[in-house]
């Protein structure tokens, strides 16, 4: 960033032969985070696109929109205000007083580190892939170089949404490389976990690697070594820079990078009492990626608590060779939350997940058509990854895929549309960080498949159960139930409108769960079938819980007859 900055300055200073910038009363009232005055000030006819200066503290030749002004300073109450008041949320203008910065208002506010409105600009569709005029560079990118306080968590929202974790710039640098040469080791690893390129290279021909040690940043060069990073490329850009360098100052960390270096180039004996105090072995380096990049080893260490009461009947399936139907096109993707990082747990969410997969293979499912997703991996992008990308890619025209689904759901209390909520979701900004059923319906619709089974084990309405909503508002009935599913598609879901989907703690499982998989042990062959033998259980269980639940199917029955078959 200093890099930037060196050649910025003497440009900056020619703006003060432009004059000054001041507060406007609209820059007042927003540095105030004001509303009311926010209000009363465009009523009363003040611009909404002027720019001016900030806030008191901001350099005189600097200067920006009133929306732009908002979101550089995290006033989330003004950004709100001036959007619904018309205001350009992608307008690039403002900056400099020299005028060919011009960052969009989701850059500013990514840029300085204010999650909270990046969330909501990111809710009001800010666009996610537009740069500024002077270095063209993402809020992304901006993010990574800047490094503030909530960098880490506003990096996460906006690879949720879709920005391109493997972006460069005119010279070649990726925001990994960025990472690398700031230091933030955070930011490396959450760009690992989301497939950064671990090895690109710039014109110049560095990488994360090698920036990371010319910088002396000691915990990323652990990071992106443990995940594979070449460690020869890396030394021979170090080399070549202590040759060619002219300044003594970068020939000393051009040398202190390739000493860094070296400690992880030379392996260890095995058990070797003489083996330096600094030094680390691959199998630590292993530990170290499995933790910082996998972003699952929790889950992927757990054992399951499956229970050892009743449900034990429907545990240990096995089916005979001339009972299964599926081959090696099938595939199925297999969510279950229940430890969430912000919200309530569902309980035996994780247990009803396991034991759907061993169904799975049971079935014919192979091993390596199947994607569990439990917990921490089940995060919003974990999830896109499975059903938006990797069944995209396998799916073939005699293709039936299985997607299971067991957390909480929640509906959009503004407009009723239901969401599943990943491991990060946040029900106050679910149009960020929600999976939207309607998106996997129409995902799913789309698949060259012969066909798609959908069973949800959870509930919308954000009465209880399965289900979550925002703070402060109330219960009600999503419209989830309008939406259409495709010709190759069925739907079998844990209820209806505003039930709520519940546990059963004998069973160690959801309810409907439960029923789903007894209904397949007990030799239910089709979507059809098992909804006609698990309905009036599911019923019976719930009211014994004293709750109303009664699972639902799309399309209607007679549809469905002699089709959506799981085995013979």
């Amino acid at each position: 960033m200093r890099k930037f900055f060196r050649v910025w300055l003497p440009l900056l200073s020619i703006s003060l032969l432009w004059g000054c910038a001041s507060m406007s009363s609209l820059m007042q009232a927003i540095d105030k985070n004001d509303p009311k005055a926010i209000e009363d000030l465009l009523q009363s006819g003040a611009d909404i696109n002027a720019t001016s200066q900030c806030d008191n503290a901001m350099q005189e030749f600097e200067s920006y929109t009133p929306l732009g002004c908002a979101a550089k300073n995290g006033r989330t109450a003004a950004v709100k205000v001036l959007l619904d008041k018309g205001a350009d949320i992608n307008q690039k203008k403002g900056g400099y007083r020299f005028g060919n910065y011009n960052p969009t208002p989701l850059i500013l506010a990514a840029r300085e580190g204010h999650a909270e409105t990046v969330k909501l600009l990111l809710a009001r569709g800010a666009d996610i892939k537009a740069t500024d005029s002077m270095l063209q560079l993402s809020a992304l990118m901006w993010t990574v170089l800047s490094a503030q306080r909530e960098h880490a968590e506003i990096v996460k929202l906006l690879l949720d949404r879709g920005a391109n974790a493997n972006e460069t710039t005119g010279s070649g640098k990726t925001p990994l490389i960025f990472a690398a040469e700031n230091g933030s080791a955070d930011d490396a690893k959450i760009l690992l976990a989301r497939g950064a390129r671990i090895n690109a290279k710039t014109e110049k021909g560095a990488t994360a690697l090698s920036s990371a040690a010319f910088n002396g940043h000691h915990d990323v060069v652990q990071i992106l070594v443990a995940a594979g990073a070449d460690l020869d490329a890396a030394a021979v850009v170090l080399e070549s820079g202590v040759h060619s360098s002219k300044e003594a100052a970068e020939v000393t960390k051009y040398k202190q990078g390739l000493n860094l270096l070296g400690k992880y180039a030379k392996k260890p004996e095995p058990a070797s009492p003489s083996t330096s105090a600094g030094a680390i072995s691959r199998e630590e380096l292993t530990s170290i990626v499995k933790e910082a990049v996998a972003e699952s080893a929790k889950t992927q260490k757990r054992t399951p608590r499956l229970s050892t009461g009743s449900s034990s009947d429907i545990e240990n399936p096995s089916f005979h060779t001339s009972e299964r139907i599926m081959s090696d096109n099938d595939l199925a993707v297999i969510i279950g939350i229940e430890g969430y990082q912000n919200i309530p747990k569902a309980d035996y969410a994780y247990d009803d997940a396991v034991l759907v997969k061993a169904y799975a293979k049971a079935l014919g499912f192979k091993e390596r058509n199947i994607e569990l997703l439990t917990d921490e991996r089940a995060t919003l992008s974990g999830i896109v990854k499975s059903i938006d990308i990797w069944l995209k890619n396998k799916a073939k025209p005699s293709s039936r895929i299985l997607v299971y689904y067991s957390g909480h759901g929640a509906p959009d209390p503004a407009t009723g549309e239901a969401y599943l909520v990943p491991y990060d979701g946040d029900p106050n900004y679910l149009a960020v960080t929600g999976y939207p059923l309607k998106r996997l319906y129409e995902t799913l619709g789309k698949l060259p498949a012969a066909e798609v089974t959908v069973v949800l084990d959870a509930c919308f309405s954000g009465a209880g159960g399965r289900s979550v909503l925002a703070k402060g508002a109330r219960p009600l009935v999503i419209t989830a139930g309008i939406i259409t599913v495709g010709k190759n598609m069925a739907v079998l879901s844990a209820t209806q409108g505003s039930q709520i989907s519940t546990s059963s703690p004998e069973k160690g499982h959801g309810v409907f769960t439960y029923y789903f998989l007894k209904a397949i042990k007990d030799g239910r062959k089709s979507v059809a079938e098992i909804y006609d033998q698990i309905k009036p259980q599911v019923e019976d269980e719930a009211k014994q819980l004293n709750v109303q639940q009664s699972p639902s199917v799309s399309p209607d029955i007679e549809r469905l007859k002699g089709r959506f078959s799981l085995r013979k």
